[in-house]
């Protein structure tokens, strides 16, 4: 789902949210609803896609943690409605590459475990990242992230690997790189919700939003 540069969004007084982040937010960018819904088909989209292989999900925290809690509950519910079984292993690493809302040169990756345990075995990294990725354009940022991550993840020969974004940011500096799946491709801003934070902050607030420049000082560090 491509949300174009001019899309105004919806008005925040159409939702509720958490109290304490009125007037730090400029939009209501993606409902909640809409979110839950296009991830449910993303996982159709991979369950007829993967086969008959195991999946070991190798989740992105922090942000990516609400997105793959809830890809993963559609791809079991998928499983056990089907005469096809699909076995399941979540792992987590952490990603840090933002300082407030600049991308940093240097990018750490922690967490996770023996990931030798993924060779010859489908790693199916399960990732949301914010400002980064690109697209044509790409979700956004450089791409940078993604690539350090599967770089690493490589190394250990896996059977198959397969990225899957909630959100694709288009950016000015592509690089070619593009997930497998994706639930929706969106200007370059900086958004927060559904797990996506701005220095810890915003991660309770269900609908993707986009912060205004009050909240980005509030909550500057």
């Amino acid at each position: 789902i491509q949300i174009s540069d001019n899309w105004p969004g919806y008005s925040l007084d159409l939702f509720t949210y958490p109290q304490h982040y009125y007037g730090d937010l400029e939009y209501v960018l993606i409902p909640h609803g809409i979110i839950v819904d296009r991830t449910e088909r993303l996982a159709k989209d991979i369950v007829q896609d993967i086969g008959d292989n195991d999946i070991v999900v190798l989740c992105v925290l922090k942000g990516g943690y609400k997105f793959c809690a809830d890809l993963v509950e559609h791809i079991k519910n998928l499983s056990r409605n089907s005469e096809r079984f699909i076995s399941m292993k979540v792992d987590f690493v952490r990603l840090k590459s933002y300082h407030n809302d600049q991308s940093m040169q240097d990018m750490q990756i922690m967490g996770g475990d023996d990931l030798s345990k993924l060779t010859g075995k489908v790693s199916f990294p399960c990732v949301l990242l914010t400002l980064f990725f690109m697209f044509c354009k790409d979700i956004v940022g450089t791409g940078r992230t993604m690539k350090v991550l599967l770089n690493t993840i490589e190394k250990y020969k896996p059977k198959m690997i397969k990225v899957a974004s909630l959100l694709v940011k288009r950016t000015s500096q592509p690089d070619g790189y593009r997930p497998d799946y994706y639930g929706f491709e969106i200007p370059d801003l900086f958004v927060v919700g559904y797990a996506l934070d701005y220095n810890e902050h915003f991660r309770d607030l269900n609908h993707i939003c986009v912060i205004n420049d009050h909240g980005k000082a509030k909550y500057r560090v």
